[in-house]
């Protein structure tokens, strides 16, 4: 029979077995994103055997080999893990931070307006490269400035509600994919066809220099993201109780989503909104390594994850060119979001 003299010893256990849960779930997690980065270097037209891969990486390769590797097929493979782990983080941050599962920035609003902004950019100004990465960060920036606004609860309110959030979110990228529709339509037949493909999310045309920005990016963001996520716990138990804990409340929101903006924008800026995979990867990751702040890097390594598979799928396994990665990726989460939205509304959730 369990005494009071047990539950110190009992409450270290289930705390040493979530720590073991946690730390073996993110190497399996780390080491199947590694094969599959592997994978997206190796395979092709051109196949590389891992001894010439590997000495390729380190610069001791034969020359066509070194080519094939560091100026084609490097980049792909670093964007797909960058654009991964940005969306994967981010989609966390906005569903932990919002205490909503719908809380995706591809559901919300912002990636819409990373993408009405980059549009614009490509039709009507005929900008490209790192002026269309820049309008797409602007934009995603002032889409989550509008909808941080109509959502506070009231006049003289900091609060943010979850459920309102979302909600004014779907409303505002409504009507910012209208304007991307119509700026398709007034657009050139190329200029639409590039559009196209930009729009359904991306990794073929990556290079150096579109990738160097967001690896530099990713590099500076998703560290300060896990820091920032110590308010989170505090956050969840309302503002009132975070207030009394000492937390300074709409600063630490603030940063925040100010965070997961830029976590969603820097990807964007490259590939294009890429679908579903914010929506996805928090709730996968939560589920394969418990609830809780420990599982933000998770989500980040489940969304590199998805990115790579996804990019293999599309170029090597279904046709002869190779397709835009959110293809696989929307093939992925449509099915996710409809069973997410039948479960809600069974529990009578909003």
């Amino acid at each position: 029979m369990t005494t009071t003299l047990d539950a110190p010893a009992i409450l270290r256990e289930a705390r040493a077995r979530s720590r073991r849960r946690v730390v073996l779930v993110g190497a399996v997690l780390a080491v199947a994103t590694l094969l599959a980065f592997l994978a997206t270097v190796s395979l092709g037209e051109y196949p590389i055997p891992p001894g010439d891969l590997l000495s390729s990486l380190v610069g001791a390769g034969p020359a066509r080999v070194e080519f094939v590797v560091t100026r084609l097929r490097l980049p792909r493979a670093l964007a797909g893990l960058a654009v991964g782990a940005s969306l994967g983080l981010a989609g966390a941050l906005f569903q932990r931070l919002l205490r909503n599962p719908l809380a995706s920035p591809d559901i919300i609003g912002v990636g819409a307006g990373a993408s009405a902004a980059a549009v614009t950019a490509l039709t009507l100004l005929g900008l490209s490269g790192l002026a269309v990465s820049g309008a797409a960060v602007l934009g995603a920036a002032a889409t989550a400035t509008l909808i941080v606004v109509l959502a506070r609860r009231g006049r003289g309110s900091t609060g943010l509600h979850g459920v309102r959030f979302v909600l004014i979110g779907v409303g505002v990228g409504s009507a910012l994919l209208a304007v991307v529709s119509w700026l398709m339509t007034t657009a050139s037949l190329t200029t639409a066809q590039q559009t196209l493909l930009w729009l359904t999310g991306s990794l073929n045309s990556v290079s150096w220099a579109s990738v160097t920005p967001l690896l530099i990016s990713v590099a500076v963001l998703v560290p300060l993201g896990l820091v920032a996520a110590g308010a989170l716990p505090r956050l969840e138990l309302g503002d009132e109780a975070a207030a009394a804990l000492g937390l300074a409340v709409e600063r630490s929101r603030l940063v925040l989503l100010a965070i997961a903006v830029l976590l969603v924008a820097a990807p964007v800026a490259v590939a294009g909104p890429v679908s579903f995979v914010a929506l996805v990867s928090g709730p996968v990751a939560s589920r394969l390594a418990g609830p809780g702040r420990a599982s933000l890097p998770h989500a980040a390594l489940v969304g590199a994850l998805l990115v790579l598979v996804s990019d293999l799928v599309a170029r090597h396994l279904l046709g002869d060119v190779p397709l835009p990665v959110g293809v696989v990726t929307g093939v992925i989460g449509a099915p996710y979001l409809l069973w997410l939205l039948a479960r809600a509304r069974a529990g009578g959730t909003s």
